[in-house]
């Protein structure tokens, strides 16, 4: 198949890469802002360069992959499934969830797919969790933890445009936990403070959060999100049941030392990167959209998929905001 790319920054690169070595993959046609960057993804990869995103719509492609700035989201993705192309777009669908709602009126009713880019749905470990639930091994649930924190924080620039950690860095979480257990949030309880950056707290966000989520079965998720981890890259996920209790990311890369007397673990260097974590997942991602584009398999991850965590976001950010909780439907009716 043909696919063409649109945005070749540093995760766009990527895709291109993992892209050019996937066997379904025959060519790739490359559109960027930046000219420089499309040529060097060209020479890079064989690709054909292309200078806007009509152009590569027209080049024959068979599926896009969007990774370009998020205000360019929803004007890309409609373009693409109006030209009846299957299209991956990176997460968020938009930057605001209102006009990630206008993407999905704008899209309903038509049969082309569409994926959006949480790639913790594609890594083993959160697969593997997935499949302890759905198959009742852990028997009920009463609690999930869920927890990323980041090694440093973005700069000031990119903090005041993200929209707040919530709708920035937890909604990975917040979708990762309604994926592994098949529950939908009902109500949230957030918290926050500011201990390090100071543009964190002048651009009115929180460097680091805790969230409350009530599920819809009446099991609790805690949700751990910070800026500052100087160890790494930590992303992990526990899930206790009544019968058994196992956890995602509890391996020797582990960002997280033990002061116990002669334990060892984990012994591995920590991961330091969004990247270095989620390599293998990524690659896992845009293998499954290839089958999207085939029509093999539907989406993985939908706009709805993606719209739904950013109501858990929209409501955390609410009650961090107010100091109270916040149900899902108070933010859906406002």
């Amino acid at each position: 198949m043909r696919i063409g790319i649109l945005g070749l920054g540093r995760i766009g690169a990527f895709h291109a890469e993992t892209l050019s070595g996937l066997d379904a993959v025959e060519s790739l046609v490359v559109s960027d802002p930046f000219a420089d960057a499309a040529k060097a993804a060209a020479e890079r990869f064989g690709a054909q360069v292309a200078d806007s995103p009509e152009a590569v719509l027209a080049a024959g492609v068979d599926g896009v992959v969007v990774a370009a700035a998020t205000d360019a989201h929803p004007e890309l993705i409609v373009a693409c499934v109006e030209a009846g192309v299957p299209v991956f777009c990176e997460k968020p669908v938009a930057r605001t969830i209102a006009e990630g709602v206008e993407v999905l009126k704008a899209v309903a009713g038509r049969d082309v797919p569409v994926q959006i880019g949480f790639n913790r749905r594609f890594d083993a470990g959160f697969v593997a969790a997935r499949a302890a639930v759905r198959s009742g091994e852990l028997g009920t649930l009463h609690t999930v933890r869920s927890t990323t924190l980041d090694p440093a924080p973005p700069p000031a620039a990119y903090i005041a445009a993200s929209g707040g950690i919530f709708r920035d860095c937890s909604v990975h979480d917040f979708d990762i936990i309604r994926w592994v257990t098949g529950r939908e949030v009902t109500e949230v309880y957030a918290a926050g403070g500011n201990r390090g950056a100071e543009y964190i707290k002048e651009a009115g966000d929180a460097d680091t959060t805790g969230a409350v989520l009530t599920l819809d079965d009446g099991t609790l998720a805690v949700v751990s999100n910070s800026r500052h981890n100087a160890r790494g890259y930590d992303v992990r996920m526990e899930i206790h049941g009544f019968t058994d209790s196992i956890a995602v990311g509890l391996e020797d890369k582990l960002p997280l030392r033990s002061v116990e007397p002669g334990v060892t673990f984990p012994a591995g260097v920590p991961h330091d990167f969004f990247m270095d974590r989620f390599t293998d997942a990524y690659r896992a991602e845009l293998h499954a959209f290839t089958e999207v584009v085939a029509g093999s398999r539907p989406s993985p991850c939908t706009i709805e998929d993606a719209l739904e965590a950013g109501w858990i976001a929209e409501a955390c950010t609410l009650s961090l905001h107010e100091h109270r909780p916040v149900p899902l439907e108070e933010v859906r009716r406002a």
